[in-house]
């Protein structure tokens, strides 16, 4: 049954925090081919913080301190006042603004407009610059996603999934098309697969009884011959088999070895992996989702936002939620500062407006 009212509230809740809060845990460390499993692992070990339950320790040596992202004093334990910016929380952001100017009949060339018109041009990576430089040239969808971009099948337009399915719980496949309309600006193939699947899952955890049902349900939107569905199957089959969660990382790894720390197949591995042995626990689903390695901060934003809306908001612990202070910086113009707790509001109106759900 999809939750309503005071419910429905703390589960959108739920998955704001959890977004930021994954991201934050995962920012330091965001550099796949530096930070593997094993050396994050073995930083966590020096500092006495296994296994992780709270954000990332300071850096133990110097060593440590200058190969983490610069942002990392403003996301590390003690030190946290505020989420810092960054694009896997702006273009939640975005896309909320994107529905509540255009509603849930937005066009691609409208998601294209409001990029130009709100996000900073570098504030925008990979996939995404290629399709703002083609806006900027004149370049109508679907080409803003083909022309001389070689990150097609990249994690960003899966970081932008969530709000579509934050808006439309329960009801997987209505949130997929919206994530598949967003994506197809930027990316093709396995990149908008992920978006959709993405979307899919937050939706399927507001009424699936457990993270594997959501799991389950979040495959039927996707083309089961695609590599992702391929993907996503083989994590769970190794998981119930009863193998470990490093071997099963181990066994993956190599299976996708190539495609690099930020396309979207090895990154959907590790956040299904981090959700299935995290067994609906919030921390420790994203802690195993970071631990993971690769694109940190937006598989730790993902399995979050996935986690927060299995348990809702308040069922977060404190120590992840209150370093917060229920704000917010952005890139995106107009919504830097802005409060969580109000962002959430406003995807809850959303949501109650635009349904009911199917």
């Amino acid at each position: 049954m999809t939750p309503v009212g005071t419910e429905l509230a703390d589960r959108v809740l739920g998955g704001w925090l959890g977004r930021i809060a994954g991201n934050m845990l995962g920012k330091p460390v965001e550099q796949g081919d530096h930070w593997t499993r094993e050396r994050i692992d073995r930083y966590l070990r020096q500092a006495d913080a296994l296994p992780l339950t709270d954000y990332l320790p300071e850096p133990a040596d110097e060593s440590d301190a200058l190969a983490l992202r610069p942002e990392w004093r403003e996301c590390v334990r003690g030190r946290i006042h505020g989420s810092c910016r960054d694009d896997d929380v702006d273009y939640a952001i975005l896309g909320l603004h994107l529905l509540e100017t255009h509603g849930f009949g937005f066009s691609t060339e409208q998601v294209g407009d409001l990029w130009l018109l709100r996000l900073p041009y570098l504030q925008t990576f990979t996939a995404e610059r290629a399709a703002y430089r083609n806006l900027a040239n004149g370049l109508k969808p679907p080409l803003t996603a083909t022309y001389e971009n070689p990150y097609q099948e990249w994690i960003g337009a899966l970081i932008r999934a969530d709000v579509h399915g934050w808006t439309c719980p329960g009801a997987p496949g209505r949130a997929a098309s919206l994530a598949r309309r967003d994506a197809v600006l930027s990316h093709t193939g396995n990149g908008v697969y992920g978006a959709m699947w993405a979307a899919a899952l937050i939706s399927a955890a507001f009424t699936a009884p457990t993270v594997r049902e959501a799991l389950d349900q979040a495959l039927t939107v996707v083309p089961a011959s695609s590599r992702l569905a391929r993907t996503v199957r083989r994590v769970v089959s190794l998981y119930d088999t009863g193998l470990a969660w490093e071997d099963t990382l181990t066994t993956v790894g190599k299976e996708t070895a190539g495609l690099g720390w930020i396309h979207t197949i090895p990154n959907v591995a590790v956040l299904t992996a981090g959700l299935l042995y995290g067994e609906g626990d919030f921390t420790r689903t994203i802690a195993l989702t970071v631990r993971g390695g690769l694109d940190t901060d937006s598989n730790g934003a993902t399995a979050g936002s996935v986690a927060g809306v299995l348990c809702g908001a308040a069922a977060i612990p404190d120590r992840w939620k209150e370093p917060l202070e229920d704000t917010v910086r952005s890139a995106v113009f107009g919504f830097d500062g802005v409060r969580i707790s109000e962002l959430a509001e406003r995807t809850v109106r959303l949501t109650e407006a635009g349904g009911p759900w199917g």
